[in-house]
């Protein structure tokens, strides 16, 4: 079987809620290993984006492929990490039984050693018996973290994976992503986050696709003293 040179693909993606476009005519290629962060103010359509690629929505015209296959597809399950924004593991269960569960329900193959490993690089040791609803938001998104790429998956797919998260853990995390033998796509509205995590971004803006390029690339647009963060707040404005 030849493997695809694009591990994500979005061709002509539209869809709405009721009267309300939440993207129109959105198309983009995620080449195998790459780094993407798909950047744009709030409500601008971001998790409507990964919700599509990750099979939770149904576009209402347009097509997905990861690796090749449908997102909804047992091939592409096998190889995605999904965090969503503000995802919620199994209250009931500790941290320690939510990590092992979808270790195994992930063929991972020793789920207790997979736990130990998370845990401690994330700091989540000493509630490794401790309920989920009882944590904190911050531990919460930690844990939820673990869990999007406990069993390595080779497209990893993060929705503001730093919110709740203090400046220690973020660190940690910049790391953690960054040694990830993965293509990624990291949605975020902050730019300094862009920068430390990926190589490239996906601008989007009122449900559309408003420019595609490397972080670099970017940067050149920077007129004088000018912040690339204007510059990206420039391309959103003059696209709206």
């Amino acid at each position: 079987m030849t493997l695809p040179n694009n591990c994500i693909e979005a061709q002509y993606l539209t869809k709405s809620y009721g009267k309300t476009l939440a993207l129109s005519d959105v198309s983009f290629k995620i080449p195998c290993g790459e780094r993407y962060a798909l950047l744009g103010p709030n409500g601008a359509g971001k998790s409507t984006t990964l919700k599509l690629l990750v099979g939770l929505l149904k576009p209402d015209a347009g097509d997905v492929k990861l690796n090749g296959c449908d997102p909804s597809s047992p091939e592409a399950k096998r190889v995605l990490g999904y965090l969503p924004e503000d995802a919620t593991p199994y209250r009931t269960l500790s941290v320690r039984e939510n990590l092992e569960y979808i270790a195994a329900l992930r063929g991972v193959n020793n789920a207790s050693d997979a736990a130990d490993r998370f845990e401690q690089i994330l700091g989540l040791t000493e509630y490794d018996k401790a309920k989920v609803g009882k944590l904190s938001r911050g531990n919460l998104q930690k844990l939820s973290l673990a869990l999007a790429i406990v069993h390595d998956p080779k497209i990893v797919l993060l929705d503001e994976p730093l919110n709740y998260l203090d400046i220690p853990t973020q660190e940690t995390v910049f790391k953690m992503l960054k040694s990830l033998d993965s293509t990624q796509i990291v949605s975020t509205h902050i730019m300094s986050i862009a920068t430390r995590l990926t190589d490239k971004v996906l601008m989007i803006a009122r449900g559309k696709i408003v420019w595609n390029g490397t972080i670099d690339a970017l940067k050149a647009m920077e007129k004088g003293d000018e912040s690339i963060e204007s510059v990206v707040a420039r391309l959103m404005t003059n696209a709206s």
